[in-house]
């Protein structure tokens, strides 16, 4: 497979990174991607009345589909849904749409000119795999194909073909031990304690203070007021909204309380200790504003001792690992002549990972367990859009190599072999 044809300068690879948040699309080659999407998808059902002799009954008629920025405009039956579970593909309909969406209004070329580089889920099972493998090529008929675990790719982004990855996002927190390129698979250890379990802290935290989360959509006009009185606004005249909607802008404003307020202390959390560092003052989109004190520490806190989680819903039956934690069990879980290089470079990505403070503590924790034969390295890039978009500069840093090439599956293997050779071609 020559490289003019896939990857040299007439034609692009293009590369998806799609993860439960966003999804990171662009050119291989390309310093940051071309869009960075949303990977929720507003959905409205438009209905039909249909009479009949007996009664009238409503029928779905059809279906329009809102992408990032239009998801989040408030409109009557619109149900926000995303087309991932755990990580990987389960809704394949909602996929396909964001895939027609972003070849549309972002790539804005046939899928057919552009050889496809995607990351993945390092626990993705092979029928999804194969099924994506399908999709890609019957349905956008791409002339290549190739599919790259996310961690693989986070680490070739930071200069690495071996290290731990530490990838704490929205759903999850993970290690993921990678080894001369590929993912130790018996190494992999995951915890829910992440970005949406914070966003659940947070959300219990204001409502015991008796804050009203009124998000911005559904405010028409406010007025001043002193810090901490009742606020004085008017509420916009809306449609009758859905429960996944109201959850969803919800869950948006308290990522935006997240990324103001909450801050990683520099040893454990103790209350006593920390009354006397300075307070944040956090405005709400109906005017109120809220001096917030110890609690954004020891919120933030949740992510290093799972202890200080309050009110654990839906994690009943669930191991909950701090993030030192899950480290230090991926490693041991490796074979023990490989540790040091393990050690030697944990690699921290994903956007949990940018709260003030995250980085520094995990440092610390992790010189204490370490083993004292061993040499502990934390990479970390200051740049915030390069740890969130890791994987996919990894991805667009091998697409465009001259060496990779040869590593397509082509449309013609596909032809010959089957979907399977995705397995084969594609570890």
């Amino acid at each position: 497979m020559s490289g003019g044809l896939y990857g040299g300068d007439e034609v692009g690879a293009v590369v998806f990174d799609v993860g439960s948040h966003t999804t990171r699309v662009g050119y291989a080659g390309e310093d940051s991607p071309k869009g960075e999407i949303s990977t929720t998808i507003g959905v409205i059902t438009e209905q039909d009345e249909t009479m009949d002799t007996d009664s009238t009954t409503l029928t779905p008629s059809s279906r329009r589909y809102h992408f990032d920025p239009q998801h989040v405009f408030p409109i009557s039956n619109k149900d926000m849904a995303t087309p991932l579970k755990d990580g990987m593909i389960e809704e394949w309909d909602l996929f396909e749409k964001l895939l027609n969406h972003i070849y549309k209004d972002h790539i804005r070329d046939k899928s057919e000119a552009h050889p496809v580089l995607m990351s993945e889920a390092p626990w993705n099972v092979k029928e999804k795999r194969e099924t994506l493998t399908e999709l890609m090529f019957e349905k956008y008929n791409i002339p290549a194909f190739f599919l790259c675990k996310n961690a693989v790719l986070s680490a070739f982004a930071n200069g690495r073909s071996t290290g731990l990855i530490l990838d704490s996002g929205a759903t999850h927190t993970s290690a993921i031990p990678v080894h001369d390129g590929f993912v130790l698979q018996k190494g992999i250890v995951r915890s829910p304690v992440a970005g949406d379990v914070l966003t659940g802290q947070c959300t219990e935290l204001l409502a015991e203070w008796g804050v009203e989360l009124i998000p911005s959509y559904a405010i028409k006009s406010k007025e001043e007021v002193e810090e901490e009185e009742a606020p004085v606004y008017t509420l916009r005249n809306l449609p009758k909204l859905t429960h996944s909607y109201k959850n969803y802008m919800n869950k948006m404003l308290m990522q935006d309380f997240q990324k103001c307020v909450l801050q990683v202390s520099d040893s454990p959390f103790i209350r006593s200790e920390l009354e006397t560092v300075p307070s944040i003052l956090y405005e709400f989109p109906n005017g109120y504003s809220r001096q917030i004190g110890v609690e954004r520490f020891r919120i933030s806190e949740c992510l290093f001792d799972t202890s200080h989680i309050n009110n654990i819903k839906g994690f009943e039956n669930t191991t909950l690992l701090g993030a030192p934690h899950v480290i230090n069990t991926s490693i041991g879980m490796c074979d023990i002549d490989i540790r040091p290089g393990l050690y030697n470079s944990v690699i921290v990505v994903g956007g949990t990972t940018l709260i003030n403070g995250f980085v520094d503590r995990l440092n610390r924790e992790l010189l204490q367990r370490t083993p004292n034969n061993m040499r502990l390295k934390l990479v970390s890039n200051n740049q915030s859009s390069e740890r969130r978009f890791s994987s996919w500069i990894g991805g667009s840093i091998l697409g465009s190599l001259g060496s990779f090439q040869q590593m397509w599956v082509s449309k013609q293997e596909y032809d010959e072999l089957g979907k399977s050779i995705i397995d084969k071609k594609c570890p």
